[in-house]
């Protein structure tokens, strides 16, 4: 990889900013330095040094939030906060992408990914990929209403949902797994039946739960033995 466009993706600034460090010499490779921007790098041999200081290799960034309401869930927007907002390292902010969505009332589990053949399964209809969410309602849910949900509901525009499961909490809580992303989906669900979400919270995705020390707005990136769990494995 050309020296320019690895130290770019490891966040250390744009590509004609990083030219101009590099020929100043303030770049070295294997101890020796290198002013020529399209030198090429061994990601997995050479050392490189950027102003002194070692650059660490991230092949892939795995970062787990815990969104709070009042961002959307996307890279950018001209009238609203994104989760990107929350994103205080540099490097991670410039480099990940969230994999799907939550509403901007919606709080909880977010997964932010430079891997994109992770983000496709993860959101991708033939995946299959669980989402547990958290969800206060207006009004009592009965058992007739649980089955109905559980089986598919129609929704306002005619689509037919797939089979969800129902976890009742209390009368007027419960979770609901599903496995598929419709917008605004849960929402609607309980619309179908004639109730209203005041709440909703995502708590898992796959078989990762959201870490429960993370305060609205914290995130934290993942352990190598949790992008199996995320993946529902």
């Amino acid at each position: 990889m050309r020296l320019d466009k690895l130290l770019s993706n490891m966040g250390k600034g744009s590509r004609s900013e990083l030219t101009k460090i590099i020929r100043k010499g303030m770049v070295s490779v294997n101890s020796n330095i290198v002013k020529d921007p399209s030198f090429k790098v061994n990601e997995e041999k050479d050392e490189v040094f950027y102003k002194g200081e070692k650059v660490v290799f991230k092949s892939n960034l795995y970062v787990m939030l815990n969104k709070p309401q009042g961002y959307i869930t996307s890279t950018e927007d001209d009238y609203n906060k994104t989760v990107l907002d929350l994103i205080l390292d540099p490097l991670i902010k410039k480099r990940v992408a969230p994999a799907g969505r939550l509403d901007i009332d919606t709080e909880g589990f977010v997964f932010l990914t430079d891997d994109g053949d992770l983000n496709h399964f993860i959101t991708g209809p033939r995946c299959h990929v669980r989402k547990r969410y958290l969800v206060h309602l207006r009004d009592v849910l009965s058992d007739e209403d649980i089955v109905k949900l559980e089986n598919g509901v129609i929704l306002d525009d005619g689509y037919l949902t797939k089979k969800s499961k129902v976890i009742p909490i209390e009368d007027k809580k419960c979770y609901i797994d599903l496995y598929e992303g419709k917008f605004h989906q849960v929402k609607r669900m309980f619309e179908s039946v004639n109730n209203k979400v005041i709440y909703l919270k995502r708590t898992i995705i796959g078989n990762l739960e959201l870490d429960e020390t993370l305060e609205p707005g914290q995130y934290r990136e993942l352990k190598d033995f949790e992008l199996e769990l995320i993946k529902g494995r």
